[in-house]
């Protein structure tokens, strides 16, 4: 399988670069908007040389004929090149390599079923139960408007349209191009394929040539690349897999959706939409490269932050979205679901740190709405008994049944097994819920003037850090539990979630050095990552999705927790672990990989349903980068500096980051004899 992408747009093909099968697709708004996009040479299917994505946005095939009746064996070389944006456009190039002229027939299968993308991911035996999944829509042939366009459309006015350089013959299937070709000589098409009905059904200009269109997409990434700080290290795999997480980042930006500004869609292939949580913390492991995906994730999501009790699509005032579906998902699915626990305070705690890093007020009292929205939300929604505790329990018939980030089914187990029963109140949403009231208290006495607001919250902040120790801990194992049940019953299993607790700073000192040791022990450090279980645990699975795998975004959380807890040699242990990982997964780290044991494996073993490039992956290392660099702004003092200026690691001597836009000011950050100094640029 090879995939391209660009926002949500994408294609997933074989390896000679054909859609005709299972999760196939050219995508766009969570719809499948081709279901099949072959390519013939005299009836057959050409046969691989070699295949690969040249960027995340385009690949290349390489490939040779099939023998038939007319073509002998290795008698034409074909090339394809694709390249996607808001369409996608691919140029194929014929070369008879022979000494003979070669007459033969290029026969193009076009097909839509306008599926939508949950259906299609339920028919693939990698993510889904094809034996229990609804039927796909019937596959339609495109059919011709003009002798240049092809067009397929369904009943629901859905509609995909073909333009080709050349004119063609239709087919039953879609078009043919009687070719004979000179020995030595060449033959080439472009085709693009868009989405929608207002698209020019007129002939694509043989002037608008692939390299340009191309181009276009290329300038796009390297402005990117101009807007983030820039990173010169003699440590290569760091450098290397900070530069792939800026591409894999750039990936999934999303474009043209209305009313969303830039931000990074959550994760290919099945999660090009916005999704609250994965949104709110990509963002706040990235604020290193500036403000502008963060204030785009509070602008989208305060946009589109519940304003009434729907049990439909789980939604309460004030409650932040968990997803955001287009198209024919947003039928099948929820055009908006709002079935996330965590995802209303990490809003408030991306808010905080948005103003930390830019010391702007303005930003802090554009959002004052939705911020105590979303304050309301906690005290009468997310708490849902009474106790102090938030608590989730799904509402929506289609709904999640756990609905914290840990969101699969079977991902709520006690230490013996047993599945815990909702409602479900996950430890590391009362350290959210804890960190938000302080950060939240902040900014009502800095910002919004409000010091009895700022108070309350202080003060309730200060009971639930008593409440939470009190029914959270496990004195016979020394840690904290990883939820609490319907009855109150803690779900005492080892998990990963204890991380979370240490950057949301509601562990008490004294519990710090238990906690830090249970993240480094051997039953959660595989030596590549925090495992989501502990090894011994009974539902423990180096296989299993949330229960014993490593997901690069929560090892990231953990360090940067351990940080704050000052326990900085461990914070950079996990830092470098994730990039060294990362160095031997091409420079990317994926969505999830297996929990195996360093000391079993010489490299992390790939899971293989995880999503690649995926958001809070992409953002690990940058996160990892600003911990290892102690990097820390002070809205109040209007500084940048390092938490660690003289505990640099020996191996990021050298390194330097220019750049860093913060409170207002540019900033370059060097490593030199050991030391970190920040200046302003």
């Amino acid at each position: 399988m090879l995939t391209i992408l660009d926002g949500s747009t994408f294609v997933i093909s074989d390896d000679i670069g054909d859609v005709a099968a299972g999760a196939d697709g050219v995508f766009a708004d969570d719809t499948r908007m081709l279901s099949r996009c072959r390519r013939l040479l005299d009836g057959e299917s050409p046969v691989l040389l070699t295949s690969r994505a040249v960027d995340y946005f385009s690949a290349t095939h390489y490939l040779r004929n099939a023998p038939t009746d007319l073509i002998p064996s290795d008698t034409l070389s074909v090339s394809r090149e694709r390249f996607v944006s808001d369409t996608v456009t691919e140029h194929l190039v014929l070369s008879n390599e022979s000494m003979s002229e070669l007459s033969f027939v290029v026969e193009l299968e076009l097909a839509s079923d306008f599926a939508d993308i949950i259906s299609v991911k339920a028919h693939d035996f990698a993510f889904g139960d094809p034996a229990s999944a609804s039927p796909l829509p019937t596959e339609i042939f495109c059919s011709p408007t003009n002798g240049s366009t092809l067009v397929v459309a369904d009943a629901d006015g859905y509609r995909t349209t073909i333009r080709f350089s050349r004119p063609f013959e239709s087919s039953v299937s879609g078009a043919r191009f009687a070719i004979t070709l000179a020995p030595h000589v060449r033959w080439d098409l472009t085709f693009e394929v868009s989405f929608g009905s207002h698209v020019s059904s007129e002939p694509l200009s043989r002037t608008r040539t692939f390299g340009t269109e191309l181009q276009h997409v290329r300038d796009a990434l390297s402005a990117w690349k101009l807007r983030v700080p820039q990173l010169t290290s003699p440590a290569l795999d760091l450098q290397r897999v900070y530069e792939r997480s800026i591409a894999d980042l750039a990936s999934l930006r999303l474009k043209g959706l209305e009313g969303i500004g830039e931000l990074p869609a959550a994760g290919m292939p099945w999660f090009m939409t916005v999704f609250g949580r994965d949104t709110l913390i990509t963002s706040l492991q990235t604020l290193v490269f500036g403000p502008e995906l963060a204030v785009g994730a509070l602008r989208s999501l305060a946009a589109l932050q519940a304003d009434q009790d729907d049990p439909g699509k789980d939604a309460e005032p004030g409650k932040i979205l968990h997803e955001l579906r287009r198209g024919k998902a947003a039928t099948t699915w929820f055009p908006i679901y709002y079935g996330s626990v965590d995802a209303t305070p990490l809003f408030l705690i991306l808010l905080s740190e948005v103003w930390r890093w830019t010391g702007d007020a303005a930003i802090v009292r554009e959002f004052e709405s939705a911020a105590r929205a979303a304050i309301t939300w906690v005290d009468e929604y997310g708490d849902r008994d009474g106790d102090g505790l938030v608590e989730y329990e799904r509402r929506a018939k289609h709904g999640l049944e756990n609905q914290s980030w840990k969101d699969s089914g079977d991902s709520q187990r006690f230490r013996d097994g047993r599945f815990a029963e909702t409602p479900i109140a996950p430890a590391e949403v009362q350290g959210y819920v804890y960190d938000a009231r302080l950060r939240t208290a902040e900014l009502a006495e800095h910002i919004w003037h409000d010091p009895e607001f700022a108070a309350r919250l202080r003060d309730q902040a200060a009971a639930l850090r008593v409440r939470f120790d009190e029914a959270f801990w496990l004195e016979e194992r020394q840690v904290y539990a990883l939820a609490l049940d319907g009855n109150k019953d803690k779900v005492d299993s080892l998990c990963s979630n204890l991380g979370h607790l240490l950057w949301s700073g509601i562990v008490p000192e004294s519990r710090l050095r238990q906690i830090a040791s249970a993240l480094s022990g051997p039953d959660l450090w595989s030596g590549w990552g925090v495992r989501t279980m502990g090894a011994r645990e009974a539902a423990y699975n180096p296989l299993s999705y949330h229960n014993g795998t490593v997901w690069p975004h929560d090892t990231a959380i953990a360090a940067w927790g351990l940080a704050r807890a000052g326990f900085t040699d461990l914070a950079h242990q996990f830092g470098r672990s994730l990039i060294e990982a990362a160095a031997t997964l091409d420079y990317s780290l994926p969505e999830v990989f297996a929990g195996y044991s360093r000391s079993e494996t010489a490299f992390p073993v790939s899971y293989p349903t995880a999503a690649k490039p995926q958001a809070w992956a992409a953002g690990a290392p940058v996160l990892c980068l600003t911990l290892l660099l102690g990097l820390q702004p002070d809205p109040i003092a209007g500084v940048l500096a390092s938490t660690t200026p003289g505990a640099a690691p020996d191996w990021l001597e050298g390194t330097r980051l220019d750049g860093v836009r913060a409170l207002g000011r540019v900033w370059t950050i060097a490593v030199k004899n050991g030391q970190i100094a920040v200046h302003e640029r």
